[in-house]
């Protein structure tokens, strides 16, 4: 069994459509999408119709709340909470309702089992949207934030667009990266690939960066009214925040 779990789109069409590429030419069984669809790109109605048309368990992230009910403060910094909530009404005006909706339907964990191992997934942390799990965090914090349902085998999330994969008291825990902005310093789309051993014992696990158009979309925010396009370009062609 083949599982591909991608997150942070961030309403980046085109690297989306690179990274489904991808995937079909991986023969992958089952997508699972993470959260932050939308939010934060240029083209935020034909990244969510992408997600819809892949049929695949989704859950919310926190850019997905914040299309929803606006950013509030202690979220952002004070400096950039006034662009952002412009950036949002950006959005909104490009979605119509039945999207909105579909937002507020998503779930916020998804909980997959196939032959015996157990996989944990959400975008932040289980109980928290906003919360950032770092890399290089200590293993108890590991435990503390990501590790809650002890059932799972497998934690994996996104929400802090770096990628890593990383092993506590014999479990695995994962984050995919990103999508549509990854904060890396490599401007490539990643997403995780799980293999589960048909016998139900031996996983494998790995990290895959996916060429894309950059250009494309940075001329995409270049000729649109996206507030705060330039701060958007230069994360994007430099791959950090």
């Amino acid at each position: 069994m083949r599982l591909a779990f991608i997150s942070d789109i961030h309403g980046n069409a085109i690297a989306l459509d690179a990274v489904l590429k991808d995937i079909k030419e991986k023969d992958v069984n089952k997508i699972f999408v993470l959260g932050d669809l939308c939010f934060r790109g240029p083209e935020p109605k034909r990244a969510l119709e992408l997600v819809r048309s892949l049929n695949t368990e989704v859950i919310k992230g926190n850019a997905d709340e914040w299309v929803l009910r606006g950013i509030e403060e202690g979220e952002v910094t004070s400096k950039a909470i006034e662009m952002m909530t412009k950036e949002r009404e950006w959005t909104l005006s490009q979605l119509d309702a039945e999207d909105i909706n579909y937002l507020g339907n998503l779930p916020t964990e998804i909980n997959f089992e196939y032959k015996d191992i157990q996989i944990h997934a959400f975008h932040a942390t289980q109980n928290n949207l906003f919360q950032v799990v770092q890399p290089f965090e200590d293993d108890s914090e590991i435990k503390q934030k990501l590790m809650v349902n002890d059932a799972a085998d497998i934690y994996i999330y996104g929400h802090i667009h770096k990628s890593y994969i990383r092993y506590v008291d014999g479990k695995c825990i994962i984050n995919t990266g990103s999508v549509g902005l990854p904060f890396d310093g490599l401007n490539q789309p990643s997403y995780a690939i799980i293999d589960i051993c048909e016998d139900g014992i031996g996983i494998q696990t790995s990290i895959i960066r996916v060429d894309y158009n950059a250009s494309n979309a940075i001329k995409q925010f270049k000729d649109s009214d996206y507030p705060d396009k330039e701060l958007m370009i230069g994360i994007l062609k430099n791959a950090k925040i």
